[in-house]
């Protein structure tokens, strides 16, 4: 067996690379933009790329190259199952309402007339958010239906930018107040004021339509449950002063298995019976104590969990150690590949 990666310094193939070498497992690096990557993986069983939202060349081919391999026969990461979702708030929204999952409530309009209607008749404030977006990106806090009809106007007119740039800088500030940037970082975020980044330029506007959700006040954390195969494991982000959004927050995280409500861990794999993602993430929030759902991807920063003192097992039974997530994606290939092995013999 031959394993096929993509390789981008600083993802998930570092990892992988390393404990291909490790292992002594047969792999080889693919560049997943040539070409010929069709070619390049046929001599291979799996083939594996830690695709980013923030990064074009990603967002433009990574999702139609490993669903044709799939199509193929190729065991890949992330598969259909567990990335045709990834970075698209809406459509999340639609899978999760139509299994019954508990969503916070979501609400997408594709007509002017209809979103503006629906602003004059809800109460707010409001969340609203771009489809795409990862760590609290193009999303706001909406308080006034004014300010909501503004942002209607704006989705159906010109659109919305790529990359928002008051806001990125404003989070660039916050950070070098708390001490968690240094003055080189703030004056970029001040130059980024004046020019846009390369992804944003590429990126056509989003417009056409508006989504919003629900607002839950006075939460001071969300949970962030992450799924490999069989086991879970999470943890808490606190917000940041001020504000009310967690993701991308950079403050502090607890590991403590007992911030973890049995009912996430529950609704969980409930979730991924129905799903069946190989690698699964979910951002939950409490409304009126009860756990729902914000939204789902399927990556991480690679160091996100290292800290994580533990996970559950299928059984949900606590087992306590230290533990790679990537390594766990890597073997669930493998035995993905041996079980088709053994059913073709």
């Amino acid at each position: 067996m031959k394993i096929a990666i993509h390789h981008r310094e600083g993802s998930f193939s570092d990892r992988w690379i390393t404990y291909c070498e490790k292992q002594g497992i047969n792999y080889k690096i693919v560049n997943a933009f040539d070409s010929n990557i069709i070619q390049q993986v046929g001599d291979c069983d799996a083939f594996m790329w830690h695709h980013h939202h923030g990064q074009f060349k990603d967002v433009l081919t990574a999702k139609h190259i490993l669903f044709a391999l799939e199509h193929a026969g190729v065991k890949v990461f992330p598969d259909f199952n567990t990335g045709w979702h990834f970075d698209d708030k809406v459509a999340q929204k639609y899978l999760l309402e139509a299994i019954g999952a508990p969503l916070v409530p979501s609400y997408v309009f594709y007509d002017k007339q209809e979103a503006i209607d629906w602003v004059n008749k809800t109460s707010f404030p409001k969340v609203f958010k771009l489809k795409g977006g990862a760590g609290s990106a193009n999303v706001k806090l909406i308080k006034t239906k004014q300010e909501a009809r503004s942002l209607i106007e704006q989705a159906f007119g010109k659109g919305f930018s790529q990359f928002d740039r008051l806001t990125a800088f404003r989070e660039r500030l916050r950070r070098f107040k708390e001490g968690k940037a240094n003055f080189v970082d703030l004056l970029k975020g001040f130059m980024r004021l004046f020019i846009t980044t390369k992804f944003a330029k590429q990126q056509p506007p989003e417009k056409g339509y508006v989504y919003f959700q629900d607002f839950s006040p006075n939460l001071d954390s969300d949970i962030r449950i992450q799924m490999i195969g069989g086991r879970i494991f999470g943890l808490k982000r606190f917000v940041r002063d001020g504000d009310f959004r967690a993701s991308g927050s950079g403050n502090f995280i607890e590991f403590n298995p007992e911030n973890i409500d049995i009912r996430i861990l529950k609704i969980a794999q409930r979730l991924n019976e129905k799903i069946q993602s190989s690698c699964l993430t979910i951002d939950f929030i409490y409304i009126n104590e009860i756990p729902h759902i914000v939204e789902l991807s399927y990556g991480f920063p690679v160091k996100f969990y290292d800290n994580c003192l533990g996970y559950w097992d299928n059984e949900l039974n606590w087992q306590e150690g230290k533990f790679e997530p990537q390594e766990w994606m890597l073997n669930d290939i493998l035995h993905k590949l041996k079980i088709n092995r053994k059913n073709i013999i």
